[in-house]
């Protein structure tokens, strides 16, 4: 008897001591938020501090990428899987796919989604891509995102009017939820709502109560550097309360944008004048701020110069976790982790992107690069360190041979996804007549009708 009784303590003891072990996980994803915005990256523009010292004391790279506008890069990262593969329209996320909150759920993680939505699939959408808690802004309506707005908290509608400001309402949720779930591993996904247009002001910000909307065409003024600030300062937050709840030591934080800035956004970076490309498929509409940062277990002031994608996520994520991928999920994205532990790893010789924000048959762009070259799908071949806004197109007769070797190498990358689209991801934007509900365009400027009704 007393020999069992000690065999089942020890059982128990060796699956808590394994359940400890687990890492928490928050991804943090910003909103319309390139490269150039970070003062660690070079920018010159704004006020980044906590993102600086997590690049000071973890990995940043130089070179993540990901698709020129919202809901592409969200599906790519949240499914580990190139928009060719599964991509169906604009606002949608379709209900066949794996996600990373279905992993790890399935892995025994507690797991949350707070910020923005923009993926549809209803109220239960959160729980279908594993997620058990939500707190989000644009599920099944699009009301005002920041100062009184309208959010969707675990199936309910909740609408402000104090003067609430709403990036503060889904922070304060996400560092309610680490609260609740200190003593067992947990998965936060923070798409964050900053720091999209309309650029209004912040509760920081001196005319926040008194302060109208902002006009969403006009990126050169309005708030957008403290918008940035406050986005710095939210994520601050949550980095105090995992240190104040003792949790930071065994927490890995990944940061990336979604897209470039908010097209025509003026940055000082480099003290050169760069332009914010959302939408637009140059550096300045890909290229993306990417922070890894984990004490005792990622490297500490490492600059990574390695080609990352949004595919690249989740399988990192997987493999920091010790989650297993089923066989039938194929990935197209490949874990950097080895580099985040200051390892050489496997690093991509290019990247490729498929790219149409309305699905369909055809890619409105389909390109491979890496960080100096990039080549379209039609031939199109580009010098992108002389060329970042991509006016010049190379001729073969113009290529000298580290051109010529890199032509041929992307050439071989395109091949690589030459042929249709699979079937079925084309009939289901059929069946959906390419309704973007919920959307916003390149822009971020547009509202679907439908969706300003409150639903009931």
């Amino acid at each position: 008897m007393k020999s069992s009784l000690l065999a089942a303590l020890m059982c128990v003891a060796v699956n808590c001591q394994a359940a400890s072990e687990k890492p928490n996980v928050v991804l943090i994803l910003i909103d319309d938020f390139g490269y150039e915005c970070v003062t660690a990256n070079g920018g010159e523009s704004y006020q980044t501090p906590v993102m600086d010292k997590l690049a000071a004391t973890g990995v940043r790279f130089e070179q993540c990428h990901v698709q020129p506008v919202c809901t592409p890069s969200r599906v790519q990262l949240m499914t580990g899987m190139s928009n060719r593969r599964n991509y169906t329209r604009f606002a949608h996320l379709d209900p066949s796919q794996t996600t990373f909150g279905n992993l790890l759920k399935q892995a025994g993680y507690a797991t949350c989604i707070t910020g923005k939505w923009q993926l549809s699939n209803g109220l239960e959408g959160p729980s279908h891509f594993g997620f058990d808690e939500y707190c989000l802004w644009q599920l099944t309506r699009r009301p005002e995102r920041y100062k009184n707005p309208g959010l969707e908290i675990n199936g309910k509608l909740h609408d402000y009017s104090q003067n609430e400001y709403g990036p503060d309402i889904v922070n304060d949720y996400a560092m309610e939820f680490i609260t609740r779930k200190k003593a067992e591993p947990f998965f936060l996904y923070y798409p964050m709502m900053l720091t999209h247009s309309p650029y209004d002001p912040t509760p920081d910000s001196p005319d926040y109560v008194q302060g109208k909307s902002g006009k969403r065409k006009d990126h050169n003024k309005g708030h957008f550097s403290d918008m940035v600030s406050y986005t710095d300062k939210l994520i601050g937050k949550l980095v105090a309360k995992l240190e104040e709840l003792h949790l930071r030591d065994n927490t890995m934080i990944l940061i990336l944008g979604d897209n470039g800035t908010g097209r025509g956004t003026l940055s000082k970076f480099k003290s050169q004048d760069v332009q914010g490309g959302k939408g637009l498929t140059t550096m300045w509409g890909t290229h993306v701020p990417a922070i890894g940062n984990w004490p005792g277990h990622f490297a500490s002031g490492k600059v990574s110069m390695d080609l990352i994608d949004s595919t690249d996520f989740l399988p990192t994520i997987c493999e920091a976790t010790a989650t297993p991928i089923p066989a039938d999920v194929k990935l197209d994205g490949r874990s950097f982790l080895p580099q985040l532990q200051g390892k050489a790893g496997q690093p991509r010789d290019w990247l490729y992107a498929w790219y149409n924000p309305s699905g369909g048959a055809k890619a409105k762009a389909e390109f491979a690069h890496d960080a100096q070259f990039k080549l379209y799908s039609d031939g199109r071949f580009y010098a992108l360190e002389k060329d970042e806004h991509e006016k010049s197109p190379l001729s073969d007769g113009a290529l000298d041979t580290g051109a010529t070797t890199a032509k041929a190498k992307l050439q071989a990358a395109l091949k690589q996804f030459e042929g249709p689209r699979p079937e079925s991801f084309v009939k289901r934007k059929q069946e959906f007549g390419g309704e973007q509900e919920l959307g916003e365009d390149a822009d971020g400027v547009k509202k679907d009708e439908g969706s300003r009704k409150k639903k009931k």
